[in-house]
């Protein structure tokens, strides 16, 4: 009994690494646009392209599907610095990803990498959870490149495109998981990336620890867990 507890208490959060294919990354109304614009590449109308989405909602995976074929480089928005020379970043690919851009950053930073894509004739692809609008710039060169630039939003899924990053998400996981049982789960949660990642979470711990396949009778608990049963 007391070995039974430590392993219930002991149970590991496993690594898993998501799969950012191309053939991974499911299309449907909510993201086509995005999917079309990406593809685009390198026919693109403006050197800047930016995806806006919530967590979870696919612009890291298209980000990635995009580096695959560009070659870009990639950084945090976090680690762009107004000292910094971001020549090394557009060069020799003249491509860049900058990856979750927030409301407020360092504006000249930013301004100064756009122009560096510009002047060698590259691409910029920058991806946030703010739309530009919100964004607190101060630098009306800035607010002007960016309002010349496509914006595309990645809009929360519908029924299918929720059942199949629930698939997705489990595959990450080493999981197989019936269809009854996604069904199941997709008519009881929030229609979000967020809910379908905490639950496929959630779904695999108890699992672990309590040494159960993932079942619907498994999934009701967890849903009640959640405050989401119906």
């Amino acid at each position: 009994m007391i070995a039974q507890k430590l392993d219930s208490q002991l149970v590991l959060e496993l690594g898993h690494r998501p799969a950012l294919g191309r053939e991974d990354f499911f299309i449907s109304p909510c993201n086509e646009e995005a999917v079309f614009l990406v593809d685009k590449w390198p026919q693109w109308s403006s050197p800047l392209l930016i995806l806006v989405g919530n967590p979870g909602s696919g612009k890291s995976h298209l980000a990635s599907v995009w580096r695959a074929s560009s070659g870009a480089a990639v950084i945090n928005s976090k680690d762009l610095k107004r000292n910094d020379n971001p020549w090394h970043l557009m060069h020799p690919v003249s491509a860049c990803v900058v990856e979750d851009v927030p409301e407020k950053m360092d504006d000249q930073a930013l301004l100064h990498l756009i122009n560096v894509a510009i002047e060698v004739g590259g691409s910029l692809l920058i991806t946030s959870i703010a739309t530009p609008s919100n964004w607190s710039t101060e630098l009306p060169d800035l607010a002007s490149r960016v309002r010349a630039a496509p914006i595309v939003t990645l809009n929360e899924p519908d029924d299918g495109l929720l059942a199949a990053i629930m698939v997705k998400l489990f595959a990450d996981r080493q999981l197989s998981v019936s269809p009854e049982v996604i069904a199941y789960i997709i008519t009881r949660i929030e229609r979000t990336f967020d809910s379908a990642r905490a639950i496929v979470g959630s779904l695999d711990r108890e699992a672990l620890s309590q040494r159960r396949p993932i079942t619907i009778p498994l999934a009701r608990e967890v849903l009640q867990q959640f405050n989401v049963i119906r």
